[in-house]
């Protein structure tokens, strides 16, 4: 959807697409590292008639490059997405809530101290991300061009609070829990109930 977005502004070729994600920060959504994958999305979406090959062009030292346009199916597709994406929610889930859910694992000290760890990298993600919003405001690229980012900025903030009260009550020995209880809490063995149960 992404590449789509990018071909309404204009006709481009597949480096040029890389080119422009990085430069408007879109790769901090999308992975612009795999030139495999990109040619591959763009080989899908060209098949789905989502775009289509528009011409070619020669610079300098490269060889003939294909240029891409979207198609009206394209442009249908990439409203009809972003509408449904931004209206309507959809389970996610990210890989610390499925860690967090079998925690009880693990001592107090050691979910402290990797959380610990967690909460640094996430205090220096969010300021990184500050940083990139700051340079496109600089540059004079408008809000709406790094709503991705406030947005990950917001969770990463949310994120980073919750870290610290976890961490703190990990710590001071508010947050406790013991084999017994979570035992005790569980309840009968489903299997060993009967069939009365």
């Amino acid at each position: 959807m992404t590449i789509l977005g990018l071909l309404e502004h204009q006709p481009l070729y597949p480096y040029g697409i890389q080119r422009r994600l990085r430069q408007w920060g879109k790769d901090l959504v999308v992975n612009t590292e795999d030139k495999g994958g990109l040619y591959r999305t763009i080989g899908r979406l060209e098949e789905d008639g989502l775009i289509e090959a528009s011409g070619t062009e020669r610079e300098g030292l490269y060889g003939e490059r294909t240029i891409y346009s979207i198609t009206d199916a394209g442009r249908r597709a990439v409203r009809e997405w972003l509408d449904d994406a931004l209206r309507r929610p959809r389970p996610e889930y990210p890989r610390l809530p499925t860690a967090l859910s079998s925690a009880m694992m693990l001592k107090p000290a050691a979910i402290a101290d990797a959380l610990e760890q967690r909460l640094a990298a996430q205090t220096e993600a969010a300021d990184a991300l500050r940083r990139v919003m700051g340079e496109g405001a600089e540059s004079g690229l408008p809000r709406v061009g790094h709503l991705e980012t406030e947005y990950m900025v917001a969770i990463l903030d949310a994120e980073v609070a919750w870290l610290r009260a976890t961490v703190a009550d990990l710590r001071e020995e508010r947050l406790t829990w013991s084999a017994q209880e979570l035992e005790e809490h569980a309840g009968p063995d489903p299997d060993e109930a009967g069939p009365d149960a």
